[in-house]
């Protein structure tokens, strides 16, 4: 997938996301709130995937664990952060350039 097309789906997915959800938060500031909380929440869950990954949880949970779904976690953070970056107005193709600009100049 393409940068393009993620953002693409970004914009759909805030959409859906306002219709369905709008009368909870309907201001922006409430909207950043939500999604922070979200985010959040999609952090943890991704976070006990990888204690779960390195056997690193109560037996019950190993029991339980799904290796399948380390994936979903991390796509669920990259979404949730898309989704809060929008809501902050942030270019996120930018920042990504920016970032990486200055991440490579470390290493000249």
């Amino acid at each position: 997938m393409e940068l393009k097309e993620l953002l693409e789906f970004i914009d759909l997915e805030n959409k859906r996301l306002i219709e369905k959800f709008g009368k909870n938060s309907s201001t922006q500031q409430e909207r950043i709130l939500a999604r922070t909380v979200k985010l959040t929440e999609e952090l943890g869950e991704l976070c006990n995937e990888v204690l779960a990954f390195n056997g690193d949880q109560r037996q019950e949970k190993l029991d339980k664990y799904d290796k399948n779904n380390l994936p979903n976690e991390f796509a669920d953070v990259i979404i949730t952060t898309l989704l809060l970056a929008k809501s902050m107005n942030v270019d996120v193709k930018e920042a990504l350039t920016n970032k990486i600009e200055k991440i490579n100049k470390r290493y000249e």
